[in-house]
């Protein structure tokens, strides 16, 4: 099995590197947050004190990280995987950036002989706990192919979607899907509450139909349940769909549904609710609207 660096121990990161290690793979960790760190080092895997120090030990390295300036912290910051890293090793990014960035963070490595691949993830932190996440790849695709092993470790899709950038792009794609769906989902639920139906009736009703989806099957049982535990913060999809804005931006593509869910996800934020599930988006229209979505 491989040797492998893992760089972010978040929501995401700390079940996708248990899976890793239920490989079978050495894995070396690294995290800002030492805890994170001594908790995946209990189960197997080996600590690092900084990216660099997991760049030195391992020729294949994954950063799973917050945002496109962190991803640049990890991995040219002061001790970060440039410092430390071999040339014809490879960096793998997973975190979900501007694809700009990943660019950027590609032709950086080159420099140094690192070859690079962006693969953002989709399903959230019940799906990464499985081991069942959708992974998008942008890069050349020898190296894909020979990561694409380990990524299935992860995954149970693992798609290469084009160059360097392709699976950021493919990701903020997706999440524009998922958030205009909620807000869909959402819109359509407090109508029918409102005419005194019962949400969950409903959903049975139009779930077969060509209404149903992934995001519906997981997400209307969560508000009509009331339960808004995080699998997806609010605040991680309004940087998703901020970063879609900026790339739309640059291409001169109008994005206008994504503008309004946008601000409905801002909105939450500035009220307090940013690290609710996303399918909290229920929540805004349910205050315009003067109704709560609830089983009778």
């Amino acid at each position: 099995m491989a040797n492998v660096g893992f760089i972010g121990l978040g929501i995401m990161g700390k079940p996708m590197a248990r899976n890793l290690l239920k490989a079978g793979h050495d894995l070396v960790v690294y995290d800002i947050v030492p805890q994170a760190i001594d908790e995946i080092m209990s189960e197997g895997a080996k600590g690092a004190r900084s990216a660099k120090e997991v760049a030195e030990k391992c020729t294949f390295v994954i950063t799973m990280v917050p945002n496109g300036p962190h991803v640049k912290t990890a991995v040219f910051g002061e001790n970060g995987v440039a410092e430390g890293i071999k040339s014809g090793s490879l960096v793998v990014d997973m975190s979900s950036i501007d694809p700009g960035i990943s660019r950027e963070v590609g032709t950086g490595l080159k420099e140094k002989g690192v070859r690079f691949l962006d693969a953002p993830v989709s399903g959230g932190e019940p799906k990464a706990i499985d081991g069942t996440l959708a992974i998008m790849v942008g890069g050349k695709k020898e190296i894909f192919e020979k990561v694409e092993p380990i990524l299935k470790q992860m995954g149970s899709t693992v798609t290469l979607t084009g160059k360097i950038g392709a699976g950021n792009v493919t990701k903020l794609a997706n999440q524009i899907m998922v958030a205009c769906n909620i807000a869909a989902m959402s819109e359509a639920l407090v109508l029918a509450t409102k005419a005194g139906l019962d949400p969950e009736v409903v959903f049975n009703a139009v779930k077969a139909g060509l209404a149903g989806s992934t995001v519906l099957n997981v997400k209307a049982p969560m508000v009509y349940g009331r339960n808004f535990k995080p699998g997806f913060r609010i605040r991680l999809h309004q940087k998703d769909l901020r970063n879609a804005l900026l790339a739309a931006e640059s291409m001169k593509v109008s994005l206008p549904l994504t503008s309004v869910v946008q601000n409905m996800l801002i909105d939450l934020m500035n009220n307090g609710k940013g690290d609710l599930d996303h399918s909290a988006i229920v929540q805004v229209i349910e205050q315009a609207s003067a109704v709560e979505v609830k089983k009778i």
